[in-house]
């Protein structure tokens, strides 16, 4: 089995364009979250979002190709650009059938499904765009990555709601270190902060409704928490070989050494409360990564601001770690970024990337209210110093979808 690292990152988010700017928000506890702009939101439950402000999309993408490429996928060049130009692989130095592409979305472009379903009621089929199709289809991330890139590797895309960009680095890990390819680019991308998206989300009575304070909407494991706040964005990393990234001369930011993936089987929205399918990937990932439950240990946790999600992860973590989960140290980066959806595990996992390189853990911010039910080092308000060589990155998404990403200090 090959050893699998991070040499690049890319960010796209309502805190920070870029990998720079977006920690520098998380570490000073900036909130990203506002009032919704995109669309008229006055009629809707929920009115605020994580909006992604003054993005400027890729400059190798021309007015018409802007015209057919929608918002997730713009988000996805842009972070995925970052990425490759710092980890410095590409199709010029790798066999490109040795560099592969795996991003995921929950849901694609729904800002096309709503315009195109208009122009169809109101006009008729025949003035469909014959572009509707490859801009609203989820895969599409993806294909226009290693289109742009000549990355002609294995490409697909994981859809498994808020586990979307989580799955598709395990499974470019997984692809990595079974020896069938060198490199990947993997992530997740989500820009649904439209009215189909928003009214979608509100009819379940997942989001937040203090509209009159945004920047403190999103709570996550404070007893006040009345919901998440849905947010757009990107995260990519480039995946490669240890010991070709090692030859080459690379930055390598950690090891990704260990995956877990699991089902609740319980409800295709609630998890499962006793949590012990969210636990089994946490310990999954720790027993490929060859990691105890001592030490000096930083989650960044799924951490959404629901009632349930925050009790049943925070009982996940107590049967992983017993009586040692009191001294883990875990953040949710949600209450700041908003939910990211399908970008969401990607986002986090680098966020655990730049605990890793800066030996300083986020804050959950707006934690203010102790839940009983929820009594564990969340790391509140401040970030801290971390010194630790383990992180973790949670993911769970509707549909029960579980998935746990550990990296570790390269050695």
């Amino acid at each position: 089995m090959r050893r699998v690292v991070v040499t690049g990152c890319g960010v796209v988010s309502s805190v920070g364009i870029g990998k720079d700017s977006f920690w520098e928000s998380l570490v000073n506890g900036r909130s990203g979250i506002g009032a919704i702009t995109r669309f008229d939101a006055s009629a809707f439950d929920s009115r605020i979002a994580g909006e992604v402000k003054d993005f400027t999309p890729p400059d190798f993408l021309s007015i018409k190709d802007l015209r057919r490429t929608p918002r997730f996928v713009q988000f996805a060049l842009k972070a995925a650009a970052e990425a490759l130009a710092e980890s410095g692989v590409s199709s010029e130095n790798i066999d490109p059938y040795q560099i592969g592409v795996i991003i995921g979305s929950g849901v694609g472009s729904l800002e096309t499904i709503e315009k195109e379903h208009k122009t169809l009621l109101e006009k008729g089929p025949s003035k469909l765009s014959p572009f509707m199709i490859p801009m609203l289809i989820t895969n599409e991330a993806a294909g226009n990555v290693a289109i742009y890139f000549k990355l002609k590797g294995m490409n697909f895309c994981t859809v498994t709601a808020c586990a979307s960009g989580a799955h598709a680095i395990g499974e470019g890990f997984r692809a990595i270190r079974q020896g069938k390819t060198t490199a990947m680019v993997c992530g997740g991308t989500e820009a649904c902060i439209v009215p189909l998206g928003v009214g979608g989300f509100c009819a379940v009575r997942g989001l937040s409704k203090r509209n009159n304070e945004p920047q403190r909407a999103s709570r996550p494991f404070d007893r006040e928490r009345d919901g998440f706040v849905i947010a757009e964005g990107a995260g990519m990393v480039v995946l490669e070989d240890f010991e070709h990234a090692k030859k080459r001369g690379a930055y390598i930011y950690a090891e990704l050494a260990g995956y877990g993936a699991t089902c609740d089987a319980y409800h295709i929205t609630a998890p499962n409360p006793d949590g012990e399918s969210a636990a089994k990937a946490i310990s999954l990932a720790m027993e490929e990564a060859g990691v105890g439950v001592g030490g000096n240990i930083y989650i960044n946790a799924h951490g959404t601001s629901t009632q349930l999600n925050d009790k049943m992860e925070t009982k996940a973590i107590k049967t992983v770690f017993g009586s040692q989960a009191k001294d883990v140290a875990i953040s949710s980066i949600k209450s700041m970024t908003g939910h990211t959806l399908g970008a969401a595990g990607a986002v986090e996992f680098i966020t655990c990337c730049l605990a890793l390189k800066n030996k300083l853990a986020p804050p959950t911010i707006n934690y203010e209210n102790p839940d009983p039910e929820c009594d564990l080092d969340y790391i509140p308000n401040e970030a801290r110093p971390f010194e630790g060589e383990v992180a973790f990155s949670n993911s769970l998404g509707f549909g029960g979808h579980n998935a746990t990403l550990l990296i570790k200090k390269i050695k």
